[in-house]
């Protein structure tokens, strides 16, 4: 890993595996600066999420999450959290994987259940069976989370601060 890359991280993982919050926490422990490129695309564009969803389809939603990421990606000095989908575009994983260190924020089914049963700001996972389609969405993804990613933590029944300290002792001291 090239030393210029521990001044810039970005989580990815499926939703529920605490990419906004550990990625806060990070930061702030690192003195970097944070992003979440939900939050991101949500105040530029002056609308939730499902708005965008509903307007611009998913296919929108995403055009505006690429752009966000390429512009992030090339940052200094950050943390980003990325949307559990932003690694489905090739664009999305170039940039990733080439411009910072990548961090694979994994979790189970049963804990993801668990974090977002009942969020319902996240416009895929209104469904009748969120089971179904969490395990769909991982069959779908799991291959590209892993292909970007330098690091891997599982999240399940951890705090948010005892992931961070996992992290930072990996990056930090087990290299």
């Amino acid at each position: 890993m090239r030393m210029n890359n521990l001044k810039k991280f970005f989580l990815v993982g499926p939703m529920g595996a605490g990419k906004s919050t550990i990625g806060r926490l990070l930061a702030r422990e690192l003195k970097l600066d944070f992003y979440d490129t939900d939050d991101v695309i949500v105040e530029r564009a002056g609308v939730d999420i499902n708005w965008i969803f509903d307007k611009e389809g998913e296919s929108g939603f995403r055009d505006r999450e690429q752009r966000v990421i390429d512009e992030f990606t090339q940052k200094p000095h950050i943390v980003l959290a990325t949307g559990g989908g932003a690694i489905l575009d090739a664009n999305n994983r170039i940039a990733l994987a080439g411009r910072g260190t990548v961090i694979y924020l994994k979790t189970s089914i049963e804990q993801q259940m668990e974090r977002v049963k009942n969020d319902s700001k996240r416009p895929l996972l209104q469904v009748d069976n969120l089971e179904e389609k969490l395990q769909q969405l991982r069959l779908q993804r799991e291959n590209y989370y892993q292909e970007v990613s330098d690091y891997m933590f599982n999240t399940d029944g951890c705090s948010a601060k005892t992931v961070v300290h996992a992290i930072i002792k990996e990056l930090f001291e087990g290299s």
